[in-house]
């Protein structure tokens, strides 16, 4: 098998680890008069667009249901499923955490190429997140080694859900492979903190993940009701112990969402997953 022109003067591989290669255009070739203007100054603004290639040698991976575009070599798909147990257990895992319930596993020898985004492609190594893993917010998960395990990580505290603006699960890696994750921001704008036996107060919802071992809760910003009112702040989230939280410089606004999710942005079939769905 011999590919050519996957990488050129306008395609590069900005980003590897593992089977995972981050295909970045340096520019959007593909546009009309209509929408040239736009691509020149999205390319000007560092609004690419963006692929995950998989390089397959005897081993599997899994990805989101859907983002498949194009495959080549002894590559075959499968559901992973184990059993009707199994397939119970995803689909639980599917309904409470607004993930698909069943994530496609490739496994074979071969190139596997995910559909063009315009979110940021961050690779993320599970095992330095420590035995419990890492925890996502939703929609972050794009596809992961076989080798990580996948689970459903529920809310210590029901506040935590119903006054932090989350939902009740989400899911959780752990193990060891590395994840690749689809981010409305790139990693340089990550901060990332580490924790030590301490706490981090966050106002808003602004963590994109944590280590799964952290106690979350949702707490007034101050120790009286007459306090938080006065100072203008609430209610904020606190990440309670010792791990890790990756946390975005702003918030997943609209704008934001419709910047990295428009209709414009999709390939020409109506069911690709450019959108990231």
């Amino acid at each position: 098998m011999q590919i050519t022109n996957l990488e050129n003067h306008n395609r590069h591989f900005t980003a590897q680890g593992g089977p995972f290669k981050v295909l970045e255009y340096q520019s959007d070739l593909s546009n009309s008069p209509l929408s040239a203007q736009l691509e020149y100054y999205m390319t000007k603004m560092d609004v690419h667009r963006r692929q995950l290639v998989i390089e397959l040698n005897n081993n599997a991976v899994v990805i989101q249901a859907g983002a498949m575009q194009w495959m080549s070599g002894h590559v075959q798909a499968g559901t992973g499923i184990k059993g009707v147990g199994d397939l119970l257990g995803k689909a639980i895992r599917g309904a409470v955490t607004k993930e698909a319930a069943v994530k496609p596993e490739y496994r074979g020898q071969g190139i596997l190429v995910l559909e063009p985004t315009y979110k940021y492609i961050i690779l993320e190594d599970i095992a330095s997140w420590g035995p419990a893993g890492i925890t996502l917010e939703d929609g972050l998960f794009y596809a992961c080694e076989a080798s990580v395990k996948q689970q459903i990580t529920a809310r210590k505290t029901f506040s935590s859900a119903a006054l932090g603006g989350e939902g009740m699960f989400n899911l959780s890696l752990s193990g060891s492979g590395l994840a690749a994750l689809e981010s409305n921001v790139p990693r340089d704008e990550l901060i990332e903190v580490s924790l030590q036996q301490d706490e981090l107060k966050i106002d808003g919802n602004l963590a994109m993940c944590w280590s799964t071992n952290l106690a979350f809760t949702v707490e007034r910003s101050t120790k009286s009701l007459l306090g938080s009112a006065m100072s203008g702040e609430g209610l904020v989230n606190v990440y309670r112990g010792s791990g890790k939280v990756l946390i975005s410089p702003v918030a997943a606004t609209a704008s934001l969402w419709s910047a990295t999710n428009a209709a414009e942005a999709k390939a020409a079939a109506k069911n690709s997953n450019t959108l990231g769905h």
